[in-house]
C-alpha cells in the first residue's frame, strides 16, 4: 500500500487539482449574478436553493482543498474500497476520492446530471491519471445509483440538496457497517438540509453524526448498522 499523501503528491493529480481549484474561483461571479434573485426569492418566502438553482449549471461549487484532503485521508484511514459520490460536477472531489480508491485498490463511482459536467469530469479524471479506477455516470442519481453494488465504504453527498436524504435512504441497504457518509454545504443551505441532518442525527437510523467546520460545513456521519 502506498504511503499517506503519496497519491495526492502525484504530479498529474497535483497539476489537475491546482488548475480546477483556480478555475472554480470564477464561481464568485456566478453567485454575484444570482444575488438579486436570492434576495427577491427570500422576500417571497423561497429558499436560497430554489432561487439559486437556475444559475448553477456552469458553477463548479467545489469542495475546498482542506475538505478534499480530509476526504482523502478518511478514505485511506478506513481503507475504503467502494467510494460513491452524488453530485460530481467538474470532478474536483472525484479526484480526491478516486485517488484514495486507487491507493486502496478499490473503485470510485460518481454521478452527475449535467452532460457537459459529466464530460468535463471524465476528462479531468483522465488528466489526473485516475480513469482506470473511476467512472462518472450521467443522469439522475436516483436512477444511476439504484443498481449500485455494495457494500459502500464511503459516500459523499454534494448534489441537489433536496435529494441528499432520498439518495441516502436508497443507498442505505448498501452501506457497510463503519461506512462514512459526508454531506457538503450544511452551513450554506441549513433550511433545505434540515431533514437530512435530522435523519443522520437520529441514532435510531443507525448513525453517529456531527457537522465539521470545513468549507461550507461538512456533515460527518458514521453508519453503525
Amino acid at each position: 500500500m502506498t504511503t499517506e499523501h503519496s497519491a495526492l503528491d502525484s504530479p498529474a493529480i497535483k497539476t489537475t487539482l491546482a488548475r480546477l481549484h483556480d478555475a472554480a474561483k470564477d464561481d464568485r461571479w456566478i453567485f454575484l449574478r444570482a444575488a438579486p434573485a436570492i434576495i427577491a426569492g427570500r422576500l417571497r418566502g423561497r429558499s436560497t436553493l430554489d432561487a439559486v438553482k437556475p444559475f448553477l449549471k456552469d458553477a463548479y461549487i467545489p469542495i475546498s482543498p482542506d475538505q478534499g484532503r480530509f476526504l482523502y485521508q478518511t478514505a485511506r484511514l478506513i481503507d475504503a474500497r467502494t467510494i460513491v459520490e452524488f453530485g460530481t460536477s467538474f470532478g474536483i472531489s472525484a479526484i480526491y476520492l478516486a485517488a484514495a480508491a486507487k491507493a486502496n485498490g478499490g473503485r470510485f463511482t460518481g454521478t452527475e446530471l449535467e452532460p457537459h459536467k459529466v464530460a468535463a469530469a471524465r476528462a479531468n479524471l483522465a488528466s489526473a491519471g485516475l480513469s482506470d479506477r473511476a467512472e462518472v455516470r450521467e443522469g439522475d442519481a436516483l436512477d444511476t445509483l439504484k443498481d449500485l453494488e455494495g457494500p459502500i465504504d464511503l459516500l459523499l453527498l454534494d448534489g441537489w440538496k433536496d435529494l441528499y436524504l432520498p439518495v441516502l435512504k436508497m443507498l442505505l441497504p448498501n452501506l457497510k457497517p463503519g461506512a462514512v457518509v459526508f454531506a457538503d454545504n450544511i452551513f450554506t443551505f441549513p433550511k433545505d438540509l434540515a431533514p437530512f441532518v435530522a435523519f443522520v442525527r437520529d441514532r435510531r437510523n443507525g448513525f453517529e453524526s456531527m457537522t465539521l467546520p470545513l468549507g461550507a460545513g461538512l456533515e460527518y456521519a458514521v453508519y453503525l448498522g
